[in-house]
C-alpha cells in the first residue's frame, strides 16, 4: 500500500519513515509548483502582447518562414484575435539600391503572438515613392 493511501477501515495512512515523509513532502511541493505553472501560463495565454513585442515577433517568424531578413515593420495594429503587422522585406537586391524589389507583407498574430497567417500585399522598387 503506497504512503497516504487508505486502509480497510477507510483511514489515511501517514507516512512512517522520514524517508517517506520527504518523498511525500517533495510531491506536493512539485504538485503545487505544477499548478502555479498552469494557473500563470493561463494568465499569459489570456493577456495581450505589447505591440512593440508584437512588432518583434511579426518579423522574426516572418524571417523564419521568408529566409529573408525584414527591412521594417511599416504598422502595427490591435485586432479582436490579436495583431495585424505590414513588415517590409527586401525580396530583389538589385544595383543601385533604389531598384531593388520590396515587398509587403501583411502578418496576423493571434494574442500570445504566434504567427497565425501572412500575405504579400504589395510589391514595389525602393525608390518608388506612394502617391497619397
Amino acid at each position: 500500500m503506497a504512503a497516504d493511501d487508505e486502509d480497510e477501515t477507510g483511514e489515511a495512512r501517514r507516512p512512517s519513515g522520514k524517508k517517506t515523509a520527504r518523498k511525500t513532502a517533495r510531491k506536493s511541493t512539485s504538485v503545487r509548483a505544477g499548478s502555479r505553472e498552469s494557473e500563470s501560463e493561463t494568465e499569459r495565454t489570456a493577456r495581450r502582447v505589447s505591440a512593440p513585442r508584437a512588432m518583434r515577433y511579426a518579423a522574426e517568424q516572418l524571417e523564419e518562414l521568408l529566409g529573408r531578413a525584414p527591412e521594417s515593420v511599416s504598422s502595427v495594429k490591435p485586432t479582436e484575435d490579436g495583431w495585424q503587422a505590414d513588415v517590409e522585406v527586401m525580396e530583389l537586391e538589385r544595383v543601385p539600391g533604389t531598384t531593388s524589389v520590396m515587398a509587403t507583407y501583411r502578418v496576423v498574430l493571434d494574442k500570445e503572438g504566434e504567427l497565425m497567417a501572412y500575405e504579400r500585399t504589395r510589391r514595389y522598387t525602393r525608390g518608388q515613392i506612394d502617391r497619397r
